[in-house]
This record gives C-alpha cells, sequence and structure tokens, in this order.
C-alpha cells in the first residue's frame, strides 16, 4: 500500500524586475556590547531606543583642521549593554518564528567586528540562552502535539519534499532502527555541556497555529570558509588543507595547497538556491535540534587572534526548514495532494568578524582567512549598495550575488522570498572606532534596501476543526467499547496463546544416566523430542497459513483503501466546483466558526482550570484528614508513651527507696556495731586494769623499765563480709555486756607533787587507764570497719 508522492508546489519563475505588491525594509538593529574593563575609553554612546552616536576617541583627528566630529546614526531599535537575550529575542526573531509557522521564509544575520558579540547574541551562554536557542523552542512549543512522525515527510536531494502514508513511514523507521532499541523512561537527557543554554523558562509559543495541519522539522548547519561551503553534519572526517600529489606519489612544491573537497550551490524548480548534499536531520523537540548544532559548532573553525581568543574564522549558517501539510477529510492522515505540501524556512547567520590585519596581526593562514572574510562581507556590501541604486533611482544593474558563495546563497531573500532582520553588534572600545563606523555606515545603508512581502498560503478548503472532531469520535467509540466490554487487547490473546502452545508441548522426561547399561532413558527422550519436532513443524505450516491469509487481507485492505481514495479524490473535485463560486461565502463563515470554536476552546480550557482546582482543594482536603488522623494517632502513641514512662519511672524509683533502706539500715547497723566493739574494748581494758597491783612504782624503776600494756583479748568470733564502698564488714555473732561502775573520789591533778607520791602514783594510774581505753577504742573500731565505711573517730581526753 503506497501513496502518491507529493511534491512542493513550483512557485512561478522571478522575474528581473522587483514583483509587484507591498514592501518592507530590512529590519536592522544594533546591539552594543558592554567593555571588558571599567577604565577603557568608549568611542560609542547610546542617544535613545533608536539613535546611537559615535565620536572619534582622544588624539585622533578627521579633518585636517583638528576638529573632531561626532556622528549619529538611526537604527529600527537599539539595545544597550544591559539589554536581556529575551528582550532581543521579542523584538527581532519572534516574527520570524511566527511567519515561519505560518509558511514564510526568513533571514536573520549577525554583523559586526571581531569581538563585538555575534555569536554570543546568536548561540548565548551557559544560564542566558542567545536567540538560536529561543526559536527553536518557540517552534516546538507551538507545534508540539501537532508533530507528524518520523518519515512522514521526507526531503529530496532537490530541495524539495515528499509526503509519505503512515504504511511507508513505518517501513523507513523500521529500516532505520533495524536494532530494537529501549525506549527510554522520562525525557531525552540533556548534555549538561550546553543544558543552561536551552533552558528556557518562559515558554514562548505562536498563537495562531493551524491546528488541522502536521508539522515536521528539518536543520542543517553549514559554514563558509575561504569561500568555500562545508558541511559540519557529515559524519566524515575531513582535512582542513591538504597537498597535492602528482603521479610519482610525490608532494608538490612547498605552498601549492589545494582546499578539501566542498559543497556545491544549485538552484531548484522554484529558483530557490539550495546546497547540494546538504545533511538535514529531522527533530522532534528543542534538546536534538540544539544537540545537532552543538554537534556541528565543536567542528566550526575558529582560532586565537589579537582581537578575541575564540574567533569565528567562518560564516555559520544553520537552518530550519518546516514541512506542513493538512490532514485528509477525516482528520487521521496527510492529505496527499502537492498543492497543499508547504515548505518554509529560517536562516540563521553568524558572520565572521570584519577586521584589519595591521590589528591583528596575522600571518599564514589567518591571513588568507581574513582576506577571504573581509573579500565575503565587502561583497555582501557591494551586492546591497546595487539593491539600495536600484530601489531608490530605478536602475537595472546587475546584483553581483555570484561573487560570493555568502551573497549567492541567500540571494532569494533579497529578491522577495522572505523577511530579512540584522543585527548589528559594536563593541564601543575606542581601538575598534574605524572598524565600528564602517560597520554603522553599511548598516544604516542596508535599512534603506525594500524586499518584498511574501504573500499567505491558501487555503486547504477542508472544513476546519476535523482533528479534534475525528479525537472526540474515537473517544466516544472507546468510550463505548469499554461499557460493552473493553477493547480486545491483543498482546494478551498472543501471550495467553503462546503459552497455551508451550504447555501442550510434551514434557521433557528425566534425562539423567544413572546406570550404563540404562537403556529406556535415551529412547524416550528421543521419541519426545521428535513429537515435539513434528508439533513444531504443524505450528509453522499453521503461522505460514496465516502470514498468506493476513497478506491476502492487506492486499484488499489496499485495494479497499485505493478505490475509497480514488472515490474520495472524485467527490472533492466535485466540492472544490462548488466551493469555487462561494469561495467569499465560505471564508466568511470559517472565519466565524474559528472565532466560535476559539470561543468554546476558552471555556472548556476555563472549565478544565475549575474542575483541576477542585480536584486539588479535594486533595488538599483529603491530604490535611489524613495529617489529622496522624496527629490523633501520635497523640495516642504520645499518652501511651508517658504513661509508659511514668510506670517505669515509678518503678524506678521504688527501687532506690528500697535501696536507699537497705544502705541506711546496713549503716545503722554498723554504727551499732562500732559501738559494741567499743564498749567490748572498753571492759576489757577496764578488767585490765583491775587486775593490776596498785602498787606504785618509782620513777627511777619506770624510766628504767617501761610499763607494758596489757594486750586486749581476741575480738570476739563474727560473720566478715564486703560492703557497697568495695571494703569489708565484721558481724558479730555473740552479745556480751559490760558492767562497770564509775569510780568516785578520785581527783586529776594538773602535775604530780613529790611532797604527796601515793596520790600522785594513783592519779597517774587512773590517767593511764583512762588513755589506754580511747586509744583501744579508737583502734579496734578503725580495724574493725570496712575502708567503705567512715566512722567518726572519738578525740583524745586531755588530763586537766
Amino acid at each position: 500500500m503506497k501513496a502518491a508522492r507529493a511534491k512542493t508546489p513550483r512557485r512561478p519563475a522571478l522575474k528581473k524586475a522587483s514583483p509587484p505588491g507591498p514592501k518592507d525594509p530590512v529590519g536592522v538593529y544594533c546591539r552594543v556590547r558592554p567593555l571588558s574593563c571599567p577604565d577603557q575609553e568608549c568611542c560609542i554612546e547610546v542617544i535613545n531606543e533608536s539613535t546611537v552616536q559615535i565620536h572619534p576617541p582622544d588624539g585622533y583627528r578627521i579633518f585636517r583642521n583638528g576638529e573632531y566630529r561626532e556622528t549619529q546614526y538611526s537604527f529600527k531599535e537599539v539595545f544597550g549593554t544591559l539589554v536581556a537575550q529575551k528582550e532581543l529575542f521579542d523584538a527581532v526573531a519572534k516574527p520570524l518564528v511566527e511567519d515561519l509557522i505560518h509558511g514564510k521564509n526568513g533571514l536573520l544575520f549577525t554583523y559586526g567586528v571581531t569581538g563585538s558579540g555575534k555569536t554570543h547574541t546568536m548561540t548565548g551562554s551557559p544560564g542566558d540562552g542567545g536567540l538560536l536557542p529561543r526559536c527553536l523552542a518557540m517552534i516546538f512549543n507551538s507545534i508540539g502535539p501537532f508533530q507528524a512522525k518520523r518519515f512522514v515527510f521526507k526531503l529530496d536531494d532537490k530541495n524539495g519534499v515528499d509526503v509519505q502514508c503512515e504504511v511507508d513511514a513505518l517501513l523507513e523507521r523500521q529500516k532505520r532502527d533495524a536494532t530494537p532499541v529501549p525506549k527510554a523512561s522520562g525525557k531525552r537527557q540533556v548534555d549538561p555541556e550546553f543544558a543552561d543554554m536551552i533552558n528556557v523558562q518562559d515558554h514562548c509559543k505562536v498563537e495562531e497555529v493551524d491546528e488541522d495541519n502536521v508539522y515536521s522539522v528539518f536543520v542543517s548547519y553549514i559554514e563558509i570558509y575561504n569561500n568555500y561551503i562545508y558541511d559540519l553534519l557529515e559524519e566524515t572526517s575531513f582535512d582542513l588543507i591538504k597537498p597535492k600529489w602528482n603521479n610519482c606519489n610525490t608532494p608538490v612544491r612547498n605552498g601549492d595547497f589545494i582546499p578539501p573537497q566542498s559543497k556545491m550551490l544549485r538552484e531548484d524548480q522554484n529558483h530557490n538556491m539550495y546546497v547540494m548534499g546538504c545533511t538535514e536531520v529531522e527533530v522532534k523537540s528543542t534538546e536534538e535540534a540544539f544537540e545537532v548544532f552543538w554537534k556541528g559548532q565543536k567542528k566550526r573553525r575558529i582560532a586565537n587572534t589579537q582581537l578575541n581568543r575564540e574567533s569565528s574564522r567562518s560564516h555559520g549558517v544553520f537552518m530550519i526548514k518546516l514541512a506542513q501539510a493538512p490532514l485528509d477529510a477525516d482528520g487521521d492522515n496527510v492529505l496527499q495532494e502537492r498543492e497543499q505540501i508547504t515548505l518554509s524556512q529560517l536562516s540563521l547567520v553568524d558572520l565572521a568578524g570584519s577586521e584589519r590585519t595591521n590589528r591583528t596581526k596575522a600571518e599564514g593562514n589567518r591571513l588568507r582567512e581574513a582576506g577571504n572574510i573581509n573579500q565575503s562581507l565587502m561583497t555582501l556590501r557591494t551586492c546591497i549598495e546595487v539593491l539600495r541604486e536600484n530601489q531608490k533611482y530605478g536602475t537595472n544593474k546587475m546584483v553581483p550575488y555570484r561573487d560570493s558563495k555568502l551573497t549567492h546563497l541567500f540571494k532569494n531573500y533579497f529578491d522577495g522570498e522572505g523577511k530579512v532582520r540584522m543585527i548589528v553588534c559594536v563593541n564601543p572600545k575606542a581601538e575598534d572606532y574605524e572598524e565600528s563606523l564602517q560597520v554603522m555606515r553599511f548598516a544604516e545603508m542596508t535599512q534603506e534596501v525594500e524586499v518584498a512581502r511574501p504573500v499567505d498560503r491558501p487555503l486547504c478548503g477542508l472544513t476546519p476543526g476535523r482533528r479534534f472532531r475525528n479525537q472526540a469520535f474515537r473517544d466516544e467509540l472507546a468510550r463505548k467499547l469499554e461499557i460493552r466490554g473493553g477493547p480486545i487487547n491483543e498482546e494478551t490473546e498472543e501471550q495467553s496463546a503462546s503459552e497455551i502452545l508451550l504447555r501442550n508441548f510434551p514434557p521433557l522426561p528425566s534425562c539423567e544416566l544413572l546406570d550404563i547399561n540404562d537403556d529406556q532413558t535415551l529412547p524416550k527422550l528421543i521419541e519426545v523430542l521428535e513429537e515435539r519436532h513434528k508439533l513444531r513443524q504443524k505450528l509453522s505450516e499453521e503461522f505460514a497459513r496465516n502470514v498468506l491469509t493476513f497478506r491476502t487481507a492487506l492486499r484488499e485492505l489496499d485495494s479497499n483503501i485505493m478505490s475509497k481514495e480514488n472515490y474520495v479524490q472524485g467527490k472533492l473535485s466535485e466540492k472544490e466546483k462548488i466551493i469555487t463560486g462561494q469561495k467569499a461565502e465560505l471564508e466568511h463563515l470559517e472565519k466565524k466558526i474559528k472565532t466560535l470554536e476559539y470561543k468554546v476552546e476558552i471555556l472548556e480550557k476555563t472549565a478544565t482550570i475549575y474542575e483541576e482546582d477542585k480536584r486539588h482543594l479535594q486533595q488538599e482536603l483529603e491530604s490535611k484528614s489524613q495529617k489529622l488522623q496522624r496527629q490523633v494517632s501520635d497523640k495516642r502513641r504520645l499518652e501511651a508513651r508517658l504513661q509508659g514512662m511514668v510506670a517505669e519511672t515509678t518503678t524506678k524509683w521504688e527501687k532506690e527507696c528500697e535501696r536507699r533502706v537497705a544502705a541506711k539500715q546496713l549503716e545503722m547497723q554498723n554504727k551499732l556495731w562500732v559501738k559494741d566493739e567499743k564498749l567490748k574494748q572498753l571492759k576489757a581494758i577496764v578488767t585490765e586494769a583491775k587486775s593490776e597491783k596498785p602498787e606504785r612504782p618509782s620513777r627511777e624503776r619506770d624510766r628504767e623499765k617501761p610499763i607494758q600494756r596489757s594486750v586486749s583479748p581476741p575480738p570476739v568470733p563474727g560473720d566478715v563480709f564486703k560492703t557497697r564502698g568495695g571494703g569489708q564488714a565484721v558481724q558479730f555473732t555473740e552479745i556480751e555486756t559490760l558492767k562497770q561502775e564509775s569510780p568516785t573520789g578520785r581527783k586529776r591533778r594538773s602535775s604530780p607533787s613529790n611532797a604527796d607520791p601515793p596520790e600522785d602514783a594513783a592519779d597517774s594510774e587512773w590517767t593511764d587507764v583512762e588513755t589506754r581505753c580511747s586509744v583501744a577504742v579508737e583502734m579496734r573500731a578503725g580495724s574493725t570497719l570496712g575502708p567503705g565505711y567512715q566512722h567518726h573517730a572519738q578525740p583524745k581526753r586531755r588530763k586537766p
């Protein structure tokens, strides 16, 4: 089933004279780059939104008399140093993108001295995209939901476009993607090297887009270097310069070189110029299109000069082609009529900077490059001057387009094939004064040239709104099928059928050979495999019959569709005769219907917004109720946790109180034991004192022989255990009662007297007993208590 291929419509040949009709002047805009250093001398000043003033720097004389003259130049609009890329895009490039969507051509190029900001204006920088990525974003934001599948539109080698049916496009896609590639989930992965350049947040798009058309975007990228055209998207590598070789396989003399193979310019059947054999890539998103551009940008020739570290040594031309065609009457497929195919083109040109060789100190290849750049720019100026003279004075001079590849490629735009816009980039530093002066003069002269306004493409004659009506019909059909039980899922049926076939295969027996004499396992296995082979042959035969049946059905369907298409073509021809007589009334009704549909669309969007708000509010209410329930459950869990903590704390303090009571009891017992020990020691001392004779030894004998104290009786038997502090304590098991009468009638003397030796001896004896009791009690108490128990030692009693 192949549909007839449709070519782009043949346009009438252009005449030498300018075509009649309204004309528009070439729009020239001026952008002033900020100075790299604040203390640099400036020679350009922005007067207002359409005028700049240039004055010579200090020490520069224009006239012989030494006077200085300030010159003003007017443009359509002037952008100062603080202008944003979006503001520049809205004023210059946005109308060109709108014309591209409406089937009209456009040309935009940046012009200026080396280092004036042309590449920054066109491409942009990270975080601040230029005109090119913004144009791509606006195109795909506008035609995103109406794009055709790949290979529905197919460009030929003669600057034309073919339209294919869905079957042929599917075959082309399968042929290109021979190996199955898994679909990547989510959005396309963007190269981080240029991700910030295409991250445009304003989502600009064309408001009036024909929704009954399908669109496809093709991009190509070339450079014009040394007056040769090279394809930057070619996969084959090429050398910049290579020497000639003679028949003896030896290079010729030094300095004799030939340029690499370049592309040729050709003229199509509509007298439009195009690059023959140029690579044109179909893209479906801004990311994909800018990735293609970035791939070619890396191959573009740049060099380090005295004026610019990365100076473009070639003219870069990025071309965007938009193919569009209306849908058929059913709103399903592309209309197969060659008169209805429209191909529009937007060319974005980044010109190489003009420069003076005495300033750049160029030598060798750089010098040759600069000469070719200046020559091509000079040819452009010459063409503009001749066009201006022909239009202003009515002359018929030949415009020298063929003197340069740059002017020859874009001669159709100046002859009336679309709008032409130019952005003049200037660097206000004083060193560029002379070059900036020449640029200003050329730019002011360029805006005097007028270009014929492109005509609107004709209407297709079909009822508008058929795409969405057919979509509504499909949705309603799907809804009814779902009510009746839902559509049949073919994949599920195929999967279940394959599972059934696999289940019907006889199971394989055990293939384990345990005995060398086993002669049953292998025959059984061979028998099962033969059955499986027979069943497989039957399935293959059945599959071949099904394939033959399906092919027959496809042929019948193809013939039916062809007959239906012929019938539709006959009906369309009849309808066209009727439409011809009622064209004016139909256009009026179509405009009215479009207005009503626009109102209905607005109401539908409003209703959708209200429904979306309602859904968001319901979701918010549900989320808040869930949050409240979670808070209640958290509160209950917290209460339970606090109760558990209270119970745990109560138990802990009860145990702590019991421990403290036990410790206090132990302490009291230790004190009681100490007192008992003291009493026992005191009893032993008193008893020993009574048993001694009360004779008073002489002083001489006392001096010679010291009085020996009585040994304390051994401690009462008891139990020894460890205390909490790490020491030891003794628990006595016997109880001894001390009974003693206090001696009466004794008096203490402060000092012994020689006159009364008996009383003195008695007092000395009593004092010695008291001291011994005190010392013995302290020593025994210290030895009885452990290191973990602290006792309060009784102070010694002093003699009065």
